[in-house]
This record gives structure tokens, sequence and C-alpha cells, in this order.
């Protein structure tokens, strides 16, 4: 595509880069991720592959005079103005299929560390402390109840992983969809899950009414010997309130990958709890994935660019009209 110019502010992998640029792309890598750089170097760009750190705001589109394409390398919207950019018929696009099983993946890791102890029983036994076998035992994933909210293609991922993979009992709850896997026992409401499940793992977006669905009166429901499992949006826990029900023991731990604020404040009083597990909003972020999303995010631009509807948008597109429906 000659005189087609794709900017990417935080660069990517190289397969996603030799992608564009097998097919005739200049490529203009960013030096920083201020608001400042950013606006200078979308002026002259047809497409923008970005992360979640870059925010694409009505200001940054209105710069792109001659955007076609935001194109997400991930699934998370939050730092992009779709409803502006669909209004200047500017496609949004994400990368679901590239990363939702290392996201599994990583749900049931965080799991197993909570449950099997495997934390505190290293840092026990480099300290010298052999006799901790005696005095701490791991818990049986096989039968244990897990909650997942929110049955997108990662819950039903990790869903499968858990019943099929551990033998646990599955239940869900997620009002947007009609139909799921039969092993999937579906709940009328939050309420249902909160009270019966052992773990919780959510796998929701962030949207007014998600923020903070997860907050003092939620913690107060679930069982004491419960843990919670987030790898989704940060903003749908309520942080204050999990450190209130880690520290009052009124769960029994949790495994949080991502942050209402990132990067987070590693003073701040969750970082200092043992009943915590942290990852750095790294559950998707496998050498495989990473490749994947990098190679998705770049397909769908040339997929844009050469008159062509893209794989995974996140707008419904109207080939006829050009104009992208809401």
């Amino acid at each position: 595509m000659k005189n087609k110019t794709v900017y990417i502010p935080l660069d990517i992998e190289y397969e996603g880069k030799n992608y564009l640029k097998s097919r005739g792309y200049k490529i203009i890598i960013g030096e920083d991720v201020e608001k400042k750089s950013v606006l200078e170097a979308i002026k002259s760009c047809d497409a923008i592959l970005t992360r979640s750190n870059v925010m694409i705001d009505k200001e940054v589109i209105q710069a792109g005079e001659k955007l076609k394409i935001i194109s997400k390398y991930g699934v998370g919207i939050n730092n992009i103005d779709v409803d502006f950019a669909s209004k200047q018929g500017i496609y949004v696009t994400i990368t679901p299929e590239a990363n939702a099983n290392v996201v599994a993946e990583h749900v049931m890791a965080l799991m197993l560390i909570l449950c099997k102890k495997i934390m505190i029983m290293d840092h026990a036994l480099r300290s010298g402390n052999f006799d901790i076998r005696n005095n701490l035992y791991s818990e049986d994933l096989e039968m244990k109840t897990l909650g997942i909210l929110g049955l997108g293609r990662i819950g039903k991922l990790v869903a499968a992983k858990a019943y099929y993979g551990f033998g646990m009992n599955v239940i869900g709850f997620d009002p947007y969809q009609e139909k799921e896997a039969s092993f999937i026992d579906i709940k009328q409401s939050l309420h249902d899950v909160l009270v019966e499940a052992d773990i919780i793992s959510l796998h929701l977006p962030l949207l007014p009414s998600t923020h903070h669905i997860i907050g003092v009166e939620e913690f107060a429901k679930m069982k004491e010997s419960a843990y919670l499992i987030n790898t989704s949006r940060g903003g749908t826990v309520d942080e204050k309130a999990l450190v209130v029900a880690l520290k009052k023991k009124t769960i029994a731990g949790a495994g949080i990958d991502v942050f209402e604020k990132e990067p987070p404040d590693v003073q701040d009083e969750l970082f200092t709890l043992d009943n915590v597990i942290v990852t750095p909003h790294s559950a998707a972020l496998s050498k495989d994935g990473s490749v994947k999303m990098a190679i998705h995010a770049a397909l769908q631009i040339d997929q844009v660019l050469s008159g062509k509807e893209p794989s995974w948008p996140v707008q419904e597109w109207d080939a006829m009209n050009k104009k992208i429906l809401k």
C-alpha cells in the first residue's frame, strides 16, 4: 500500500511490524506516549496500532485527519473514544482471539497458587521453615465451586478448564449471555454467585454498570473461605474494600492482575498483605499471545486500508452507506 502510513506509539513484536512492511506500509514507531508526541505523529497517518497506555481521545482522533482505523493491541478499549471515532467513520478494532486462552491459563495459575498456598510455602521454606508442611495445608480444586462473572470468550474458557481439567463445579452470571455450555449452572443474579462460590473469577468490561461491581456489600456476601480473582479491569473491584476484606479475613485471599490505577502505587496497603497475589496486568502477555495480538492488529489495518471489513471491529459496519452504526 504505497503512501499509507501506520503509527505505532509503543513498539510491538517484530512479526506485526513485518506483516505491515511486507505489504508496503510505512511505519512510524513512537518515541514516547506523551499526548504532545501522539498528536504530532498522528497527523500524517492512515492508521494507528495502539496499546492500552496511549489515550486516543477526541483531540487525538481529530488530529488524525487521514485516520481510517484505530487498531487495538488487546481487547480493552477504555483508552479509546469509540463513540467519537464512530461519528468520524473510523473503525476501532480489537484482537479477541489472540490472547483469550492465555488469560484463561493465567486465571488457573492464580487459582492454583492461592489454593495450594504456593507463595506462602515458598517464602517459609526459603526462611528455613520446612515444618510449614505440617502447619499449613493446601486446598483441593476438585468439587469446589467456581463462580464466573462474565461469560464471554475468556469466561467460557476458564469454565471449561476448571470443569474438565480440575473437576470443579461451575456457576456463572451474565445478563447478556443467553445460551451457555451445559456444564455451567447459570444463576439469575450476582448475589447467587457470591454466596455459593468458593472462587470467583471476574471477566467483565469496565462500564458504568460494572464499576465497583465488587465492593463492601459483595465481599460481605462471599464465603470467608472464598478467593477473588480479577484479570478483567481494575475498576470492576473497589480496591479499598478489597484491602479491608483481606485484612479482616472477610474472604480468604485474592489474585489480582488489574488495578484501578496503572501502574499501581506499590506503597498501597494492598501490596503489604500476604493473602493476595499480584501480577502487573500481564495475564494476556505470553510470548505467543503477544505475537498473535501484534499480527491480528496489523491484519485488520491491512483489511481496512485495502477497502475490506476488519475481522474484529467493536462497531457494526454498513458497507453500503459507509457509516458506523451504534
